[in-house]
């Protein structure tokens, strides 16, 4: 008996960890959202540690949830004109020339980096 419920143990472990693995691959590839961003300069404007950026009304990024990037920057790529879109000609030039995969990527990487944004209650 001892010998099945390890197997059985061996196998929950092993299918929660794949689990895992796959949502950490589905949230985006860090290293490719660095490369993005570096690529595109954005820290031109948001800062070098994308938490001081370089004018005060441009968002701080670091430690920013993904679910809010990825939506700001699909936001830029419609536009003002589009559904929950958003009007801003340097940003939505820069979100236009990435696809999906890249806006998930520039998410995760972002959302790595520490940041000092807190929740209020």
């Amino acid at each position: 008996m001892k010998k099945v419920t390890l197997t059985v143990t061996m196998a929950t472990a092993a299918t929660v960890l794949s689990l895992f693995a796959a949502s950490a691959s589905a949230a985006g590839n860090i290293e490719n959202g660095k490369a993005i961003v570096e690529k595109n300069n954005c820290a031109s404007c948001h800062g070098k540690d994308f938490k001081s950026p370089i004018d005060p009304s441009y968002p701080k990024l670091a430690g920013q949830h993904a679910d809010y990037l990825v939506e700001a920057l699909k936001g830029y790529q419609r536009g003002i004109d589009g559904p929950n879109g958003r009007g801003n000609a340097t940003m939505g030039a820069q979100a236009k020339a990435l696809s999906n995969t890249d806006i998930v990527d520039v998410a995760a990487y972002l959302h790595s980096l520490p940041g000092t944004l807190v929740l209020q209650k």
